[in-house]
């Protein structure tokens, strides 16, 4: 009698479960899915203008679609394409935000926060400035795309046509940024170029989530230098050599002194000799290239002070210096007299086919 009201109770207990196993019942299969890789946003009036580059699935016939829909907000807009579409859209799979330049200029924190918050697009995709209209931007891409689908995605991609002198910015740090007393960003700027596809013409100055200035694809490589990142593979066009940067290495030092913050910064650089003008030496090749990043740099800390933006994060060697108070006043009180040290040492460490005596 025990025997059979314990495998009752187990009965019952397992009927019980029942109700709470959802099971698979809201699970769509993948061909009934379309998986945006790039979402271009602009702004007209008081409407978001939202485009989605859809990738096709038919391998006889690999054209992307591209389209678009007006909406109050990106989901609204999200939710009308995906409501004309024979499939649902998920961008879960998205790799690039593509923001027209006029609506960056104005402020994108709202969109990146609900980015963040709504968690229906990776963190890890790419913010990216387009420097023209995403109407035409992405008409040039259709016209000129002959089957690759995902050019724009391996412009960024490290493993692909990625280079030091193109910005990389996910969404996750723009968040980041936006709440940070220290710290902001850049993103890419690109548009469609007269003999390639796409062209880069440089960062945007992101501070805030609004783009407040742009630097050159020269500073771009300078602040990569100078956050410790890799810049191996940048070819440095000098008046009387080209070089290639192997490697390079960086360290910071700073402190307070009278108020007033003091970084002492020293960026190597491994560069190997290309090619030569003239029958320059070794010393004077590192000299030139030296003089050069010294003055790029230069003016690279120059404009982001004026702009009071911090993307080189200086502030972040100062937060055990400074209360969390004088921490939220860093940007407008402390960048703007901050002072920065700079020392650049080049080192030639294959000088190929060149025959010099200086060094």
């Amino acid at each position: 009698m025990i025997k059979v009201m314990r495998r009752l109770c187990r009965i019952l207990l397992l009927l019980a479960a029942v109700p709470l196993l959802h099971g698979c019942w809201d699970n769509k299969d993948i061909n009934h899915r379309s998986l945006p890789l790039v979402m271009g946003i602009a702004k007209q009036q008081d409407k978001y203008r939202i485009y989605l580059q859809i990738p096709s699935s038919d391998p006889q016939n690999p054209q992307m679609k591209v389209v678009a829909e007006s909406g109050r907000t990106v989901t609204e807009a999200v939710d009308r394409i995906s409501m004309n579409m024979e499939s649902q859209v998920d961008l879960l799979h998205l790799k690039v935000i593509l923001v027209e330049k006029h609506f960056a200029q104005e402020g994108m924190a709202d969109i990146i926060e609900g980015f963040i918050r709504a968690r229906d697009i990776s963190p890890k995709a790419k913010l990216v400035i387009c420097n023209e209209s995403l109407e035409r931007f992405f008409e040039n891409m259709k016209t000129a795309i002959a089957g690759n689908q995902t050019i724009l995605c391996d412009f960024f991609d490290k493993n692909a046509g990625w280079n030091p002198s193109i910005a990389q910015t996910h969404i996750w740090e723009t968040f980041r940024s936006i709440h940070s007393y220290t710290r902001d960003v850049i993103a890419p700027i690109i548009q469609t170029g007269k003999d390639t596809i796409i062209e880069n013409v440089g960062s945007a100055i992101i501070k805030n989530g609004k783009m407040v200035d742009r630097i050159n694809p020269n500073e771009t490589l300078l602040y990569y230098a100078f956050k410790g990142a890799s810049t191996q593979g940048k070819i440095e066009v000098l008046d009387h050599a080209s070089v290639l940067i192997v490697n390079n290495t960086v360290s910071h030092h700073g402190k307070i002194v009278n108020s007033k913050p003091l970084l002492r910064s020293t960026i190597r650089l491994k560069v190997s000799v290309l090619e030569t003008r003239g029958d320059p030496t070794m010393a004077s090749i590192r000299q030139e290239l030296e003089e050069i990043e010294a003055k790029r740099f230069a003016k690279l800390f120059k404009k982001m002070q004026l702009k009071e933006a911090d993307i080189l994060g200086v502030g972040q060697y100062f937060r055990t210096d400074l209360s969390r108070s004088e921490l939220s006043h860093w940007r407008s009180v402390y960048l703007p007299k901050a002072e920065l040290q700079l020392t650049i040492k080049a080192i030639i460490q294959n000088n190929g086919n060149l025959k010099t005596t200086g060094m």
